[in-house]
């Protein structure tokens, strides 16, 4: 297949409809009638010759192929800014696009010094634009080892090949309950380890189940990929969970929200930078890195990188 300008608008639809989750959601952003999107969708199946989508009452679904067809969309999308940031190169100046991804429940936390890099990328490069978009770790990790971020920061358990991890900060995680729990008013001694492992509890779905049971915690009665929604669990009075010490505090300060036994209860995150393996920096990318090396510079990688991520036992 020969690719042509039409053909991109076509993959712009279609990312942007995968990414809202199905034609209704995409509208705002394409400016377009659901009855167009769908056209186009269809145009766009047409000329590869596939089935990208199920679509109707059963709601949106992306095929295998599909799914094949996005993450190649993704790459191609980040390769026409680097294109663009090569060509500025040339011309002396730094342009196009640099795509960066998070994990949740971040921007409070003040160790995460983010907008402070993006503060002096933003006076050295003006013309540069700047993408943020928010993903679970697993999900985070492979969009950048295939190309569709040209970084992320988070923290990742349990890692996957083909990237290089640059330990940035750490993240203290405590374990909670709201005012409506019947753990609020018990003094932590009173909590026994029994109590504990029949509570109802919050399950982070990226750790492995095996992980949280060896630590006590059996009971799991709610799965979650991110900190607002486990939060949100928690703070209905039902379930414990863990919780960033940052996100949990004005919550605390307000005698909404408790920390059980925290000397015993806790896990430490490693916060990382993590970059795809083997894969040329563009002019832009070495600016950020090169900003994020004088904001994080004091910060001992040595030691970060020997302690990683751990749930420290009770």
């Amino acid at each position: 297949m020969r690719f042509s300008g039409s053909d991109m608008r076509l993959l712009q639809v279609f990312v942007a409809v995968v990414e809202h989750g199905g034609f209704a959601a995409a509208e705002g952003e394409l400016n377009l009638s659901p009855s167009t999107i769908s056209n186009h969708m269809s145009a766009l199946e047409e000329r590869l010759g596939m089935r990208l989508c199920q679509r109707g009452r059963r709601g949106f679904r992306l095929t295998e192929e599909g799914q094949s067809v996005y993450a190649a969309a993704a790459r191609l999308d980040t390769a026409l800014a680097d294109f663009t940031s090569e060509v500025g190169e040339v011309q002396g100046r730094i342009g196009g696009d640099l795509k960066i991804g998070l994990v949740d429940a971040v921007s409070g936390d003040p160790n995460n010094r983010l907008h402070e890099v993006l503060a002096r990328l933003r006076t050295r490069a003006p013309r540069l634009g700047i993408s943020l978009s928010q993903e679970r770790p697993q999900e985070l990790q492979s969009r950048v080892r295939d190309g569709a971020f040209h970084c992320g920061i988070g923290a990742f358990l349990h890692q996957i090949d083909g990237l290089v991890h640059q330990p940035l900060y750490f993240e203290d995680h405590g374990l909670y309950c709201a005012r409506a729990h019947p753990f609020f008013g018990q003094e932590d001694d009173r909590i026994t380890a029994d109590m504990l492992n029949g509570a109802p509890y919050v399950h982070r779905g990226y750790w492995r189940e095996e992980d949280t049971r060896a630590h006590g915690f059996a009971n799991v009665q709610a799965t979650v990929y991110q900190i607002e929604p486990q939060f949100m669990l928690i703070r209905t009075g039902h379930y414990i969970g863990f919780l960033p010490h940052h996100f949990a505090e004005p919550w605390v300060a307000a005698g909404d929200l408790r920390a059980i036994a925290p000397a015993r209860h806790r896990y430490r995150a490693r916060f990382d930078l993590i970059l795809p393996r083997g894969q040329r920096h563009t002019a832009a990318l070495r600016e950020f890195l090169r900003a994020v090396d004088e904001v994080w510079r004091g910060v001992d990688a040595e030691g970060m990188a020997e302690q990683g991520n751990r749930i420290l036992p009770g």
